[in-house]
C-alpha cells in the first residue's frame, strides 16, 4: 500500500554545507565572449564584407563616382575644344587616356561621359523604384479586382518590346537628357512593381499588419510604414540591377544616334566616334569607353549578386 505521508523537507539549517561546493570557471569559460546581438542591416553588411568580388564592385563604383565628379576638375583640358594639331596622340603624361580626332583629351571626356551616363542610370532607378513600389504596394495591398486591373495593365506594358518604345519616344520627342531618362522609365518600372506586389502579398497577412488594421490605420500608412520597409531588400537588389541596364540602354541609345547628341560626351557617343579611329590604330580612342561601360555592368551586377546574398534572411546564421 501507499503510504499517504508526504516527504519531509529539510529546512536551511539541516543542510549540510559540504553537499554543495563552489563551481570554478575554466580558461575558457573565462575569456569566452558571447557574440552581440546584430540588427538585419549590420549583419547584412557583414555578410556582404566576406564577398571579395562584391566588395571589389563596390570598391570600383565608389572610385568611379568619385572620378566623375573630380576627374574633370584635375584635368588642365576642356570637355569640348578641339584641338586638332593634337587629334591621335597616344596616351601620354600630357594626355593620360590620349586624344580623339578632335584632338580632345579623351581622359577629361571620359569622366564627364561617367557624369552622364551615371546620372541616367541612377535617376532612372530611381523613378522605377518609385512608381514601381507605388503600384506593386497599391496592388499587393488591395488584392482582388484592383490588384487584377493593375496586373493587366503591368502585362500590357511588359508584353512591349523595351527598345522599340524607347526609339520610338525618342523620335517623338528629339533626344535629349531628359528624352531618354522619361523613355527609360516608360516601361522600366515593370519589373520593380512585380516584385513589391509580391513580397506585399507575402507579408500583408502578417500579424503587426493585421494589429494595424484592427486599430484603424489607414492604407498608406500601412503601405508606407509596415510594408514597404519590410521589402527593401528586394528592392535594393532590384535597383542595382536596373542601374546596369539603364546605363548600357543610354550608351546603345547614343552609340546609333538617339541618345546624347556631339559634342557632349557619354561613353556611347565617345563610342560611336571612335569606330572609324581604329581602323587607323588608335585603339584608345574605343578602348577606355568601352572598358567603363563594361566594368561599370560588371560592377553592379556582382554587387547586387552579393546584396542579394547578404539581405537574404533564409542565410542569416
Amino acid at each position: 500500500m501507499k503510504s499517504n505521508q508526504s516527504p519531509q523537507r529539510l529546512t536551511k539549517s539541516q543542510v549540510p554545507d559540504e553537499w554543495f561546493s563552489w563551481r570554478e570557471k575554466n580558461a575558457y569559460e573565462q575569456e569566452l565572449v558571447a557574440r552581440p546581438s546584430l540588427s538585419y542591416w549590420k549583419d547584412a553588411w557583414r555578410r556582404l564584407k566576406k564577398n571579395r568580388l562584391a566588395m571589389l564592385g563596390l570598391g570600383f563604383l565608389v572610385l568611379l563616382i568619385f572620378m566623375a565628379i573630380a576627374g574633370p576638375m584635375i584635368s588642365p583640358y576642356e570637355v569640348n575644344i578641339n584641338d586638332l594639331p593634337n587629334q591621335y596622340q597616344s596616351p601620354s603624361a600630357d594626355h593620360w587616356f590620349g586624344t580623339d580626332s578632335h584632338g580632345r583629351d579623351v581622359f577629361t571626356r571620359t569622366w564627364y561621359g561617367a557624369r552622364i551616363s551615371l546620372f541616367v542610370g541612377f535617376m532612372a532607378a530611381l523613378l522605377d523604384v518609385t512608381i514601381g513600389i507605388v503600384w506593386g504596394g497599391i496592388s499587393g495591398y488591395k488584392g482582388g479586382r484592383t490588384d487584377n486591373i493593375m496586373m493587366r495593365i503591368i502585362e500590357i506594358l511588359y508584353g512591349l518590346p523595351y527598345l522599340l518604345v524607347v526609339i520610338l519616344l525618342l523620335v517623338v520627342m528629339g533626344p535629349s537628357l531628359s528624352t531618354i531618362i522619361v523613355a527609360l522609365t516608360i516601361t522600366g518600372w515593370v519589373g520593380m512593381a512585380r516584385i513589391v506586389r509580391g513580397q506585399v502579398m507575402q507579408i500583408k497577412n502578417y500579424e503587426y499588419v493585421l494589429a494595424s488594421k484592427s486599430f484603424g490605420t489607414k492604407t498608406p500608412r500601412i503601405i508606407r510604414r509596415n510594408l514597404i520597409p519590410n521589402t527593401m531588400g528586394p528592392i535594393i537588389v532590384q535597383m542595382t540591377l536596373t542601374v546596369p541596364s539603364a546605363i548600357f540602354a543610354e550608351a546603345f541609345l547614343s552609340f546609333i544616334g538617339l541618345g546624347i547628341q556631339a559634342p557632349y560626351a557619354s561613353w556611347g557617343v565617345m563610342a560611336s566616334d571612335s569606330l572609324g579611329a581604329i581602323l587607323s590604330g588608335n585603339w584608345w580612342t574605343l578602348f577606355f569607353p568601352a572598358f567603363f561601360i563594361s566594368f561599370t555592368m560588371f560592377a553592379f551586377n556582382v554587387l547586387g549578386d552579393g546584396l542579394q546574398d547578404a539581405l537574404d534572411p533564409k542565410l542569416r546564421k
